[in-house]
């Protein structure tokens, strides 16, 4: 996948950014700050996924949960309608911040636009490159995040998760998913939400 010095400048610039993090994750026996394991994921996920990605896609999945521990999820109600405000405030605040520190490294407006374009989900199901995303956010979900997760929900709520994560999925995606190598566990809820 190629790269130039201006993507690798910023992904320098997100990774340090992400390295503020006061929350961390334990991987393979070295401890990391929590959202700059989830940037590298999903770049190492988008190399294997869609390999020929554009810079812009690249950036968006190296920017995708840029700080945001910044804006906690118990700051908001916890219901559903709590969650949906958060949810749209994160977008606008990784756009912004993702925006200064991508024209700190170069990039030009239409670079940026493009990634504050797919930030916000837009045209999932109809644009390639939303498309693309949603699939690798997906996966890095289902590989790395979804047991831990499941140790914390009820399993009804998780077969509803599962089943809109699944749908949320490309055709190659799903294939990509079900070629996952995944623990016993999340291999059955996978295959339990998706039965039917």
């Amino acid at each position: 996948m190629a790269t130039s010095d201006r993507m690798l400048q910023a992904f320098q610039r997100f990774d340090d950014a992400n390295s503020q993090d006061p929350n961390t994750e334990s991987y393979e026996g070295k401890s990391y700050p929590k959202e700059l394991l989830y940037a590298i994921r999903m770049t190492d996920t988008l190399n294997a996924f869609a390999p020929d990605a554009s810079e812009h896609l690249q950036l968006t999945a190296r920017c995708q949960h840029i700080c945001r521990w910044e804006i906690p999820r118990e700051s908001y109600e916890m219901d559903r309608a709590g969650y949906l405000k958060w949810r749209q405030d994160l977008k606008k605040f990784h756009v912004q911040k993702a925006g200064v520190i991508m024209e700190a490294a170069g990039y030009e407006k239409e670079t940026i636009d493009k990634v504050a374009f797919l930030l916000e989900k837009k045209k999932l199901k109809k644009n390639e490159e939303t498309q693309v995303l949603e699939d690798v956010i997906c996966l890095v979900f289902l590989q790395f995040y979804l047991e831990a997760f499941a140790e914390k929900h009820a399993e009804e709520k998780l077969l509803d998760i599962l089943r809109k994560t699944w749908r949320k999925m490309s055709k190659k995606g799903r294939e990509a998913a079900l070629g996952l190598s995944l623990s016993k566990v999340s291999a059955q809820l996978i295959a339990k939400a998706i039965q039917d």
